[in-house]
């Protein structure tokens, strides 16, 4: 099969090298979200896993409970005792109250166990330093804020399509994969980011779109995997794979006439 551009693993050691740092980088970087996402979005429902029920408690929220409560219950739990836990979300439920707050020491509770973190000076998070600022979170848990999605939003749209398109460019130089099939491996992981930031927003409407999230970021997460792995065994393993191991099978059929696959 005549070749038009400069296959991967016809690229000069220097260029490789360059690549590869590039695709190992983003790997962990990708590894390290997801991690992340466990430890956030995956305790949402107070156990360990990403499940149905954390997606729809982290964007539409848990209608019966507090925002507190949920966080208390969930990725806040291993901050503070179950005493105290439950005697803030005791607090909580008897109405919240600012003579309570003091008289029933939860205001200790939170100087010790949340302010170290939840300050004025920390960006990001909410300050839990005067009684003010727990207001929004001891109202009922309506998931997160549509400030806070259009927030994350962009910051997704953009970041990430940037990660996608130097890694699909470095997917192009694939010889192993028909044209036909890289367009649709690169064009995979954009359509799937959208539907990601879309899910966010229809599950904040109706939790039964939270099925949607995980379906997009599977598909996200399959279609970088592919161009990864793909364009790192050519890269360095070459010849052991598609010319002395199993890779050369699918080779011979790719070239195959039979095989109807377009160039």
């Amino acid at each position: 099969m005549a070749s038009k551009y400069t296959a991967l693993k016809d690229h000069e050691t220097p260029i490789k090298v360059l690549f590869t740092g590039y695709l190992c980088t983003v790997g962990m970087g990708y590894l390290f979200a997801l991690i992340q996402i466990l430890f956030t979005h995956g305790m949402a429902d107070g156990k360990f896993g990403l499940s149905v029920d954390d997606i729809v408690y982290s964007y539409y929220g848990n209608r019966s409970g507090t925002v507190l409560e949920q966080k208390l219950n969930g990725s806040m739990k291993e901050n503070a005792p179950e005493q105290e836990r439950f005697k803030i979300m005791e607090w909580v439920r008897d109405g919240a109250d600012i003579d309570d707050y003091k008289d029933d020491g939860i205001e200790k509770i939170i100087e010790t166990r949340c302010v170290m973190c939840h300050n004025k000076e920390a960006s990001g998070i909410p300050s839990f330093s005067t009684f003010e600022g727990l207001g929004p979170y001891i109202a009922q848990d309506t998931g997160a804020t549509f400030a806070s999605l259009t927030r994350i939003s962009h910051i997704h749209l953009f970041g990430i399509s940037f990660i996608f398109m130097f890694v699909g460019l470095i997917f192009s130089f694939a010889e192993t994969t028909t044209t036909q099939y890289k367009c649709i491996a690169i064009g995979m992981p954009y359509a799937f980011l959208m539907a990601d930031i879309m899910s966010w927003w229809l599950t904040k409407i109706d939790p039964f779109f939270a099925w949607l999230v995980i379906l997009a970021g599977m598909g996200m997460g399959i279609s970088f995997m592919f161009m990864w792995v793909t364009s790192i065994l050519e890269m360095w393993l070459f010849e052991p794979i598609f010319i002395r191991g199993f890779g050369s099978r699918y080779i011979e059929w790719r070239d195959s006439p039979e095989a109807s696959i377009a160039d």
